[in-house]
C-alpha cells in the first residue's frame, strides 16, 4: 500500500526510531494484560488545556514531520484525506494562512483543519483527548466536514442513500461522496472483514488507511479507563477490546494491509516531543496482534492462501508472465526496482490472467486480497 520504496526502508526507519531507552520495558504481558501495560506506559501526555492547548497543534502540523516529503517532495502539508500518491495533488496548503476553523467551506481546497479521527463529540471536546495529536491530524476542512462523526469503513459502490447530517454538507445521494482523492462516505459494505454494520462510514485510500487503524488503536489504549463511559458506534462497551468485532476486525485489517510508514515514524517523534507519549503501534505494529490475537488469527487465515501463487515463467524472456491463484486478487501491482508503479491491475477477473509489455528488468509484484498482500519477485530477461 505504502510505495513500494517504503518497503526498502522500513526496517531501517524503524530501527532509528528515537524511542527512549527503556520505554517499552515493562511491556512484557499479552492480550489485555500487554493492552493495560501500555496505558500505564503511556498515559503520562501533557497536551491538558494549560500545557499543550487545542491551538498549539497548528503549530505541530508545520513542523517537518507533517511535511510531504514522501511523494511530491515539496514540503507541503501532508493531508491523509487529499494526498494523491501516485500524481499530482489537486491542491495543496502550504502557509499558516490557510488555517481555518468554524464554517465550512463549499469547495476543497479552500483550509485545512484539525481533524479527530475519533470524533471530540465523542468524550465532549475534553482534554486531553481534545487535543492529543496521536489522533487528530491536519486535514482539509470541507472534506473533514463529508466525514463528520461517521466511523471508518469500506464503503459499497451500491448504495440507496447517504444520510448526511453535517449542514455544510450536500443532502443525500444516491451513489459514494467521492472527495478529489478517492476516500469516500457511502453504507458500509456488510461484507468480508468489515461484516456486521449496514450504516454510513468513510473510507480513506489505501494508502493512510493503516495510519488511520493505528491512531484509533492508539486511542483504545491510551483512554481505555474512560471509553466504557461513552458511547459510539465502533465501541463495544468495554475498556479492553473496546471496538465490536466488525470495527475491530477493519482496523486490524488495515493494520496488517498497510505497514508503518516512515511519515508515520516522523510524526510520531514529532508529538513526543509536543506531548510525552508515543504510540506503541508505530513503534511495535507486532502490538496489536499479541494484544488481539483472537481477531488476528481468523484474519490472517487468508494470508496462507497467497502463498500458493505461482507466477510463472520466472524469470520471463519476453516481458510477459502469468500469474495463477487459488484465491481471489482485488488489486495487482508490478514496481520496478525504483519504486515505480509499472502496471497496476485492479480486480483482476478470473484466477488466472497474464502481464505483458514489461521491459528487461528487475520487479516487484504486490499481491493484494480483500485480507491480505505479499510481495513476490519477478525478473525480465
Amino acid at each position: 500500500m505504502k510505495k513500494i520504496t517504503l518497503l526498502f526502508t522500513l526496517l531501517v526507519q524503524l530501527s532509528f526510531a528515537q524511542i527512549p531507552a527503556g520505554y517499552y520495558n515493562t511491556a512484557t504481558g499479552s492480550g489485555y494484560t500487554l493492552k493495560t501495560q501500555l496505558y500505564n506506559i503511556i498515559n503520562n501526555n501533557t497536551n491538558s488545556s494549560g500545557v499543550s492547548s487545542y491551538s498549539d497543534l497548528w503549530t505541530l502540523f508545520t513542523t517537518t514531520a507533517y511535511r510531504d516529503y514522501y511523494y511530491e517532495n515539496d514540503g507541503s502539508l501532508l493531508d491523509v484525506y487529499s494526498e494523491i500518491p501516485s500524481g499530482t495533488d489537486s491542491y495543496e496548503y502550504t502557509s499558516t494562512a490557510e488555517q481555518c476553523g468554524g464554517s465550512t467551506p463549499s469547495t476543497e481546497g479552500s483550509c485545512y483543519n484539525r481533524e479527530h479521527t475519533m470524533p471530540q463529540s465523542v468524550f465532549s471536546s475534553s482534554y486531553p483527548m481534545y487535543s492529543d495529536a496521536h489522533f487528530v491530524l491536519p486535514t482539509d476542512n470541507r472534506v473533514n466536514a463529508w466525514r463528520d462523526n461517521y466511523p471508518y469503513g469500506i464503503v459499497t459502490t451500491s448504495i440507496t442513500a447517504v444520510p448526511i447530517s453535517n449542514s455544510a454538507a450536500n443532502n443525500a445521494n444516491t451513489t459514494p461522496c467521492y472527495t478529489s482523492n478517492g476516500s469516500k462516505l457511502g453504507q458500509n459494505s456488510n461484507s468480508g472483514y468489515a461484516s456486521g454494520y449496514t450504516g454510513v462510514v468513510f473510507e480513506p485510500i489505501d494508502e493512510f488507511k493503516g495510519d488511520i487503524a493505528r491512531a484509533l488503536l492508539y486511542f483504545a489504549t491510551r483512554y481505555q479507563d474512560q471509553i466504557p463511559s461513552w458511547s459510539y458506534e465502533m465501541f463495544n462497551g468495554t475498556g479492553d477490546q473496546v471496538f465490536t468485532d466488525t470495527f475491530l476486525n477493519i482496523l486490524i485489517s488495515w493494520h496488517l494491509l498497510d505497514p508503518v510508514s516512515s511519515y508515520e515514524t516522523a510524526k510520531n517523534n514529532a508529538v513526543y516531543n509536543f506531548q510525552g507519549n508515543r504510540n506503541p503501534y508505530i513503534d511495535h505494529p507486532e502490538y496489536v496482534c499479541q494484544i488481539w490475537s483472537s481477531q488476528c488469527a481468523v484474519l490472517n487465515t487468508e494470508s496462507f492462501a497467497l502463498n500458493s501463487i505461482s507466477i510463472y515463467p520466472n524469470p520471463s524472456t519476453n516481458g510477459t508472465f502469468t500469474i495463477e491463484s487459488d484465491t481471489q486478487l482485488t488489486k495487482v501491482t508490478i514496481y520496478t526496482i525504483n519504486g515505480q508503479i509499472a502496471q497496476e491491475i485492479k480486480n483482476p477477473q478470473g484466477t488466472t490472467f497474464q502481464v505483458n509489455n514489461l521491459a528487461k528488468g528487475f520487479y516487484l509484484v504486490q499481491l493484494e486480497t480483500e485480507l491480505a498482500s505479499t510481495i513476490q519477485k519477478v525478473i525480465v530477461n
